[in-house]
C-alpha cells in the first residue's frame, strides 16, 4: 500500500472514531404530561382536584381534520384539561365525538393495555386514610411495603386503586435512599408528584429496542420482584415481575412491567383506537422527524397518518410494540416544513 492510499485509510478510521465518540442526540428529550382518557371529564377534573390535590392549569376543545389524522379518529371532538402537581403533569381527554368503547370490566394488573401513573406520598398511612375517606375504588387490598431482600425495592411502600372510569393509580412513598432526592425535600404536602407511569409489556428486550434503542431513553434502574407483598400489591396471584425504568432527559420515567408469572395477561386490542377508553398516551417533546425514521425503520405502528402539522408544530403519535401509545410534539416552530 502506497503513502497516499494509507493516509487516506487513516484518516477515514480517525474520522469513524470522531463520529462514534459523539452522542447522538435521543429522539425524545422530555416526558411532558401522561395522557388519560375519561367519560366525563369534568367528574375527573373533580376528582383529580379534592381527592389527589392536582390542580387545573389548562382546558380547551379541538376539532378538525388536523387532530382526525394526529389521532387517527374520524369526525372527532376532543376535550382536554391539563392538571398539575408538583412539577408534573397529566391530560385528561374526553372523546366528545365519537365515543369510543369503555374499559372491559375484567381487566387484571397483567393484561398489556394496563398503564397507571405512580404519585408520591409524603406518608402512606395518611393518604390511605385519606383515600378510604374519599371511598375510592381498590385495586389492592391495602398498601404493601415491598420486602428488604430486594435491594432495589426494599423498603418501598405502594397501593393501586381507581378513579372514577376504573383507570388504574398508584400512591408510592420511598425509603430513605431510594428514589428521585426531590421527594425527600420537606414538605407539609401530602400528594407531592408523578414518578412514573407504568405499563405491562410482553417482551422487556423488545420495549427496549423501542424505548432506548429508536427513542433514545436511558435504563435508570430494574428489579425483579415478587412474593406475597407483590401478588397483593398487583393482586395477581402469583406475580413475578421484571421491572425496567426508563427516563428521558426529563420528566415522569417510563416503567416496564413484564409478567415472568403468570403469563395470563391479556394483549392490547389490535383495533384500539385513541378514543377508547383504556388509551393513555405518554405527551413527549422530541424530534418528530427523528422519532418518524426511528417507527419506519423499526416497523412500529403509526396512530397517526403520519407526521402531522398541529398548531404550528409537528407531532405524531406511534405505539410501542405492545401497543402502548406516545405522543411525540417537535418543541419549535416546523409550519410547512413536513412533507
Amino acid at each position: 500500500m502506497n503513502l497516499r492510499n494509507l493516509l487516506v485509510l487513516l484518516l477515514t478510521l480517525l474520522g469513524s472514531i470522531a463520529r462514534a465518540d459523539v452522542p447522538r442526540a435521543p429522539v425524545v428529550a422530555t416526558v411532558d404530561s401522561i395522557g388519560i382518557t375519561v367519560s366525563d371529564i369534568d367528574r375527573a377534573v373533580d376528582f383529580y382536584t379534592k381527592v389527589l390535590s392536582f390542580r387545573k392549569i389548562a382546558e380547551r376543545e379541538v376539532v378538525g381534520e388536523q387532530y382526525e389524522h394526529l389521532y387517527g379518529v374520524f369526525g372527532m371532538r376532543l376535550a382536554t384539561v391539563t392538571m398539575q402537581l408538583g412539577d408534573e403533569r397529566i391530560e385528561l381527554m374526553q372523546f366528545i365525538a365519537p365515543r369510543g368503547r369503555p374499559t372491559p370490566p375484567d381487566s387484571r394488573s397483567n393484561d398489556r393495555w394496563f398503564q397507571h401513573v405512580a404519585i408520591i406520598v409524603s406518608d402512606m398511612d395518611r393518604a390511605y386514610a385519606w383515600l378510604r375517606q374519599h371511598k375510592i375504588e381498590h385495586a389492592s387490598p391495602g398498601p404493601q411495603r415491598l420486602p428488604a431482600w430486594n435491594p432495589n425495592a426494599g423498603g418501598i411502600s405502594a397501593f393501586y386503586f381507581r378513579d372514577p372510569d376504573g383507570n388504574h393509580l398508584e400512591v408510592l412513598q420511598f425509603p430513605p435512599g431510594k428514589g428521585d432526592p426531590k421527594w425527600r425535600r420537606g414538605s407539609d404536602r401530602l400528594f407531592l408528584g408523578i414518578d412514573h407511569t407504568a405499563i405491562v409489556v410482553g417482551d422487556t428486550d423488545a420495549s427496549l429496542r423501542f424505548y432506548r434503542d429508536a427513542l433514545g431513553m436511558h435504563v435508570a434502574g430494574a428489579s425483579e420482584n415478587y412474593g406475597g407483598e407483590q401478588e397483593r400489591l398487583n393482586n395477581v396471584f402469583g406475580a413475578r415481575l421484571r421491572i425496567t425504568a426508563l427516563r428521558a432527559l426529563g420528566g415522569p420515567g417510563v416503567e416496564l412491567l413484564e409478567y415472568l408469572a403468570p403469563r395470563t395477561g391479556r394483549p392490547m386490542p389490535v383495533d384500539t383506537q385513541a378514543n377508547d377508553d383504556w388509551h393513555w398516551q405518554v405527551n413527549t417533546t422530541a424530534s418528530v422527524a427523528a422519532a418518524d425514521a426511528a417507527v419506519r425503520a423499526g416497523h412500529y405502528t403509526y396512530v397517526s397518518a403520519g407526521p402531522q402539522s398541529v398548531e404550528g408544530r409537528a407531532q405524531l403519535i406511534v405505539r410501542d410494540p405492545d401497543g402502548h401509545a406516545l405522543l411525540l410534539r417537535d418543541s419549535s416552530d416546523v409550519e410547512g416544513k413536513l412533507p
